[in-house]
Parts: structure tokens; C-alpha cells; sequence
């Protein structure tokens, strides 16, 4: 007979004390090679050598990247009575680009190195010399900017000091969608660069098929791209990415207000979702766009410092304007009150989700010392984002009773829960295996199982273990996990 208590090399004397080592320069390439070694995420196309900035989300992280998106998509809509989704198209009419500013604003400002004609964008450049160029400035100003700083600024290709003057770069995504003859290029079409303007166009739709009263939220999840010329920093900045916003329709008078209590209730949002306070901080765009209200950015502290996470916008009337005008339709709200018509003013939430997914990522990424001296690397997930939530194992592979009795019980919780069967290798390696991918807690089928119909479960966290009895076992993980 086993022991009730499962002992391997990697794991032993129970309860440990445990020091968490300190984190270093190269935590991203640790965490980039996790996700390569453990599938959370590949390189797109990578048989061909890869597509620069762009990913494929593997078997864990496809999981990962749901629960993030299902646990947003729940604090938006399902727990807000005044906020409903909406899933619009990747293509739109070309003239909603033309009505957002995007075909003629949505840029970014490039210089190409004269010797080996690599091109970069600019406030890279200048942030790596800790110059910050602001996104208004006029391509006179940033060449002015770079002109005095030109000694500083080096070709991270080959080196080289010499560039071309600065030039701003569209990032619309142009596509030649139902044009199959002629030049398509002078009147194209175009993949979406954001998720929100499917929500503007659509405000009278929803407005004219539901009971939404304002002020009222939209919600939506969804691809973008963005013609990113100079990508980096793994998922962080991405040409194909997904977004997930909200944009409330609120009074104009009480614009502010609903601001405000958005910035509050999208900042309590990750604190809920496990994030640690002290990798979180605001942000304040100063100078704003001149439609703009307010505008604030919660930024996390990823491996390569604070960088923005989430946007906060309250953009005033001019998106449900601009598509006003440029349809001939009008965009307005009637208070079937007091007959009164107005546009309504916007405030926007904003978060990617892959950023979302890195954040998660950094915030659980652990690497212990244990008090035998063995090491384990550990993603620490808030239980409800862990891909696998709980890993059944037989104690011995070539014991078919074992075995058996293991697939039953994998049989109970996968309908429940997202499980993973796994047999290969001692159980040492299993919980190294699991605790890599962040699974909460292991299921071990032992000899002892078979007599007394109970198993031992053993915690991610704290690696202790307790026996529960197969009967009780969905409920135990209900609970554990809610």
C-alpha cells in the first residue's frame, strides 16, 4: 500500500518554507520560452520562419486568453444591467475611417536608416535615449527633436548614425475586399484598426432593437490591426490583436461623473482579477486631442517596465458626430421623458487582451526555492483564469486498476471543469509539468483509492496535500475554485 501522502524527490517534508527569488533582466525571455516550451504561445507561420508581430495562441493559452476574455465580457455585461454586447464585422463601409480621422490621422512617424534601410518608429528611438516625443507633434517638431539628438540615436540593425528625415506612416491596414479590378489602391478597403467604431455605427441599431435607456454601455471583444511597422516586446504590441472595450452613452452633463466612476471600477477591476496593486499606476495624457475630455491609462509593470494596459477615455460627442455627418444620418438619443434630444457623450474603456494575457503572465510567473534546495518555476493564475484547473494522475502507468480508476474520475470532472489526463513520467514530474502551466490542483489515483474511494489532492501553492473522497470531489473543486 501507498502512503496517504504522496512523497517524491522533487517534493518532500512537508509543510516548506519557500523564498521567492528575485526578478531579473531576463524574466521576459524566461517567460517568452514558457510559452514556446509549454504552448501557451507560438510564432505565427513558423515553419516559414515566422511573420514579425504576429502569434498564434497554443493548446494552454487559447485557454488562458478565453477565461481572461469571459472574465472581462462577465464584469461588463453579465453583471451590468445597462450594458449589452455586440460582435460587429472586421470590414466596414471605407467611410467610417474617413468619418473617425483614421485615413488621414492614424499614423505614426518613421525614419529609415540610410545604410541598411531599416525603418523605426520614432518615439522608440527617442525613448531609448529616454527622449519623449509627444504623439500631436507636427513632423516639423519631431524632426527638430531628432536633429538634436542625433548623435544619440544609432541603428539597432547595423549601427549606423545616419537617417532619413522623419515621415508619419498610416497604420491602416488597407485590403482590396470586393475591388477585383482596376487599382485597388486608390479606393481601398480596409481591416479595422479598432473595435469601437463598429459600436458607434451601430448605436442606433442597438438603441432601436432593445430597452437600453442612456446612459447605457455597449460591449465588444474583438481582432484589430494595426500596420505596426516596428513591433516589439513579444505580445505586447502585435499587428493582428484583440481588443476588448466598452463604450457608455451617457448625458452630456454627466460625462465627468460616469468617467470618473469607471476609472475607479476599471482599477478595482484587476485587483480582483490578481493583479498586485503595487504593479499597477496611472497615467494622465496631458495633452489631449481636441475632442477629448479626459484621458487616463492604467499601466502595469511588465518586465520592460510601465507600460499601458488599459485606456479611459471620455471622448465627448464627437464619434456619434462624426458618423452623423458623414452618413447624413442622424445619431441622436430622445429622453422619452422629457421629449429632449441631444448626442449623447462617450466614455470608453479600452484593454487589449493580449496585453492582458502578458500581464497575467508576469504578475504569476514565480520561481521558488524550496527548503531541499530543488527549484520549481510556477504560474501562480487566479484559479479562475488557469487554463487546466485540475490534472488527474495514476500513481503507476502500467498498473491498469490504476489507470482505470484515474479515467473515471477524469470521466467525473471534465464536464464540470477543464482536466487534463496525464500518465507520462513519475508524479514528481507531473506537478513540475502542471505547476509550469499554472493548474491549481493534482489529482493523484493511488492503491489506497481503490479500497476507500478517495484520492489526494495536492495545491498548486502550497503543495500540500489532503485525501477527498471521489464522491465529493466535484463539489471540493466548486468550492476551491469559485
Amino acid at each position: 500500500m501507498t502512503s496517504n501522502k504522496i512523497s517524491t524527490k522533487e517534493e518532500k517534508s512537508q509543510p516548506r518554507k519557500i523564498a521567492s527569488l528575485t526578478r531579473d533582466d531576463s524574466r521576459m525571455d524566461k517567460i517568452i520560452s514558457l510559452c514556446k516550451r509549454r504552448g501557451f504561445v507560438f510564432p505565427s507561420s513558423e515553419i516559414y520562419g515566422g511573420f514579425a508581430a504576429v502569434y498564434d495562441y497554443g493548446s494552454y493559452g487559447v485557454e488562458l486568453v478565453n477565461n481572461i476574455k469571459a472574465a472581462w465580457w462577465k464584469a461588463m455585461v453579465q453583471e451590468n444591467e445597462n450594458i449589452v454586447g455586440l460582435d460587429s464585422s472586421i470590414f466596414m463601409h471605407p467611410k467610417v475611417w474617413q468619418a473617425s480621422g483614421h485615413v488621414s490621422g492614424f499614423s505614426d512617424p518613421l525614419i529609415e536608416c540610410k545604410k541598411c534601410h531599416a525603418r523605426l518608429r520614432v518615439d522608440h528611438v527617442l525613448e531609448e535615449i529616454g527622449v519623449f516625443a509627444d504623439e500631436k507633434m507636427s513632423e516639423e517638431e519631431i524632426n527638430k527633436l531628432l536633429k538634436e539628438n542625433k548623435d544619440k540615436i544609432e541603428c539597432a540593425k547595423c549601427k549606423s548614425k545616419n537617417f532619413t528625415e522623419a515621415k508619419k506612416f498610416n497604420l491602416l491596414v488597407q485590403s482590396n475586399l470586393g475591388n477585383f479590378t482596376g487599382d485597388w489602391t486608390k479606393e481601398p478597403t480596409y481591416l479595422r484598426g479598432e473595435t469601437c467604431q463598429g459600436i458607434y455605427v451601430n448605436f442606433k441599431n442597438v438603441l432601436d432593437s432593445s430597452r437600453v435607456k442612456v446612459p447605457f454601455g455597449i460591449a465588444q471583444i474583438g481582432k484589430a490591426f494595426r500596420n505596426e511597422i516596428t513591433a516589439r516586446q513579444f505580445i505586447f504590441r502585435k499587428r493582428e490583436f484583440e481588443q476588448m472595450e466598452m463604450q457608455m452613452f451617457v448625458r452630456p452633463e454627466e460625462g465627468m461623473e460616469v468617467y470618473e466612476d469607471w476609472r475607479k471600477r476599471r482599477w478595482q477591476y484587476y485587483l480582483d482579477l490578481g493583479i498586485s496593486e503595487k504593479n499597477l499606476k496611472w497615467h494622465q495624457h496631458e495633452n489631449l486631442v481636441f475632442y477629448a475630455k479626459a484621458a487616463w491609462d492604467i499601466e502595469y509593470n511588465f518586465p520592460f517596465g510601465f507600460k499601458e494596459l488599459e485606456g479611459i477615455h471620455a471622448r465627448g460627442d464627437y464619434d456619434l458626430t462624426q458618423h452623423s455627418k458623414f452618413s447624413g444620418q442622424k445619431l441622436e438619443y430622445q429622453d422619452s421623458k422629457t421629449n429632449e434630444k441631444y448626442v449623447p457623450h462617450i466614455v470608453e474603456t479600452s484593454v487589449g487582451a493580449d496585453r492582458t494575457f502578458l500581464a497575467v503572465l508576469t504578475e504569476s510567473y514565480t520561481e521558488e526555492k524550496l527548503e531541499d534546495g530543488s527549484e520549481r518555476v510556477v504560474l501562480k493564475f487566479p484559479k479562475k483564469l488557469a487554463p487546466i484547473k485540475a490534472a488527474i494522475f495514476p500513481l503507476l502507468k502500467n498498473k491498469p486498476e490504476l489507470v482505470q480508476k484515474a479515467r473515471e474520475v477524469y470521466d467525473v470532472l471534465k464536464g464540470e471543469f477543464m482536466c487534463e489526463f496525464d500518465d507520462n513520467g513519475n508524479i514528481g514530474k507531473r506537478y513540475r509539468r502542471q505547476d509550469e502551466i499554472g493548474t491549481p490542483y493534482c489529482i493523484t489515483i493511488d492503491f489506497d483509492s481503490l479500497e476507500n474511494a478517495d484520492v489526494t489532492v495536492r495545491d498548486r501553492d502550497t503543495m500540500k496535500q489532503e485525501r477527498i473522497k471521489i464522491a465529493e470531489l466535484k463539489d471540493y473543486l466548486k468550492e476551491k475554485l469559485s
